[in-house]
């Protein structure tokens, strides 16, 4: 009984909070502190990135792209998961980059924000599990004839697609147990991983993980990443793999409406994914850098440079067990990619962000408490992505490849449009008072600072040949979108109510939302 009076306090507290940003609690508020912190660390997945595109490190540098570059660009990362976790802690709500864009910037930084996150939600779910069905391919494809040509990864795409949408259905206590889940395999998974690699290889030559070697260009058929003299260009090269993998955090961010002391529990999630996934992260990619029976040789795999070091090391039955784990957890990193999706859509379309259908996208099922049509339409539109990226090509580069180096560009922006704007604004009219987790205000806007250098960086290594098409589809879409919003959006999409008088406008509203859902908070 103390235990839920406990809760019952929080709970209450936690909807004047949303109250007091406009909001009703529809969605069911249930998820503990480690469901949040689950949530991200199951998007971040480093069985995922990290084994999937582990190759970018050693198609680089070599030895030192997993020793020395991952700290890098987990640093990175890591700079851009404590600003978003101090606004988030100040405004705790689903689609939360979309309303800390609107909220410390305006109308126009929000919608423009929640559009950069969706398109990159959608594409990064997409492109999660493609890389599940090429590694199904490349583990347990030979027992059913799974080769990974378009069409069967399309299939294969779609089916765990629709398994993943419909555990998101049914409630988000089910998808917090799945992902909970997710976290506890994905610990046990890489300490096994860890173990196995370090007993098996070879030699363990340590000097490996601080070496740089020239690795570009190479195999010549199908290189990791062009040949160039430029070891400085590599090692940025190579920071496309722990950047690439430690994102996703955001998700803690976005379930922040079905989370208890959210205002607590959701900055402590971003913050808390993002260390033990730099962490154990590390040392995982270390491990298998130092595994790889021979490093030249290695380099001549390309991609294929995990599977070779297993092939040669482990025995087959143990393999077996680790590659069902991983393919578990990568599946569990795109169930958890929809969960977040779908929020983002969810409160986007609540504030009528979306032109058409925004209504059905807002309506959260009272059976179930989820955005059903949310989960179902952000399920389909990646699916829709996926089929388009296995059959369209431009210009000689297939479509997956260029949104996924687009994606990463776009997921950023909309990471760091806020954040400056946060710089900004903190201690001022729109920001006054922090939340309860705070770093302070001038460690809070160096942090910003460095985060703002971090985007730069990514753009420039994200625009390198043989993506610097990247570059004029970032400066397209943001000119589409500035067309679209002077034409037509400007005077549409009125934004999240900001300021007492529009909060208070809406408690009517609040409460028959609130009624439809049976919530008696």
């Amino acid at each position: 009984m103390a235990m839920d009076g406990y809760e019952d306090h929080h709970k209450k507290e936690d909807i004047k909070i949303l109250h007091g940003m406009g909001y009703a609690q529809e969605l069911q508020r249930s998820m503990s502190k480690f469901s949040n912190f689950a949530i991200s660390f199951s998007i971040i997945c480093i069985l995922s990135g990290g084994i999937n595109s582990f190759a970018q490190a050693t198609g680089s540098i070599g030895g030192a792209g997993a020793g020395i570059g991952w700290i890098v660009g987990c640093f990175v990362s890591g700079v851009f998961a404590l600003a978003m976790a101090q606004i988030a802690s100040a405004f705790p709500t689903a689609g939360g980059l979309y309303h800390w864009g609107s909220i410390l910037g305006n109308r126009f930084w929000g919608w423009l924000t929640a559009w950069l996150n969706l398109l990159g939600l959608v594409t990064v779910m997409g492109a999660i599990n493609i890389g599940t069905s090429l590694f199904f391919a490349g583990t347990f494809g030979g027992y059913f004839g799974f080769t990974g040509t378009p069409a069967q990864v399309v299939v294969f795409v779609t089916v765990i697609t629709i398994v993943q949408a419909t555990i998101n259905h049914y409630g988000i206590k089910l998808t917090a147990l799945m992902t909970d889940l997710s976290g506890y395999i994905i610990f046990v998974t890489t300490a096994v991983l860890v173990v196995s690699l370090l007993f098996l290889a070879p030699h363990l030559n340590l000097s490996r993980l601080w070496t740089f070697t020239n690795y570009s260009g190479i195999p010549a058929s199908s290189p990791v990443f062009p040949k160039s003299d430029s070891m400085f260009y590599e090692f940025l090269l190579c920071l496309l793999l722990p950047v690439y993998t430690i994102t996703g955090y955001d998700a803690s961010a976005h379930t922040s409406e079905e989370t208890m002391k959210a205002a607590h529990t959701v900055p402590r999630g971003i913050v808390s994914s993002v260390f033990w996934a730099s962490l154990i992260g590390w040392i995982m990619v270390c491990t298998i850098t130092l595994a790889i029976p021979d490093m030249a040789k290695g380099a001549e795999q390309g991609w294929n440079v995990f599977f070779w070091t297993m092939d040669s090391l482990m025995p087959a039955g143990l393999k077996m067990l680790l590659y069902i784990a991983i393919l578990v957890s990568q599946f569990l990193c795109g169930l958890a990619t929809v969960t977040s999706a779908s929020r983002m859509l969810f409160a986007f379309s609540r504030d009528g962000g979306i032109p058409v259908g925004h209504v059905a996208l807002a309506k959260v099922s009272r059976k179930w408490r989820t955005p059903v049509t949310a989960i179902w339409t952000a399920a389909i539109f990646q699916v829709l992505y996926v089929f388009a990226a296995q059959f369209i090509s431009i210009a000689g580069n297939s479509l997956y490849t260029i949104v996924v180096n687009s994606t990463l560009v776009f997921l950023f922006l909309g990471f760091t449009i806020p954040i400056t704007a946060g710089m900004f604004t903190y201690g001022g009219k729109r920001w006054p008072t922090p939340g309860p987790w705070s770093m302070g205000a001038t460690l809070f806007r160096l942090i910003c600072l460095l985060a703002l250098i971090g985007m730069v960086l990514i753009f420039y290594i994200a625009i390198q040949p043989p993506n610097d098409y990247v570059m004029e589809i970032t400066i397209g879409f943001v000119l589409l979108a500035l067309i679209i919003w002077v034409a037509f959006e400007n005077r549409r999409f009125q934004g999240p109510p900001i300021g007492e008088e529009a909060i208070a406008r809406r408690k009517a509203a609040i409460a028959a939302a609130e009624r439809a859902v049976g919530e008696a908070g």
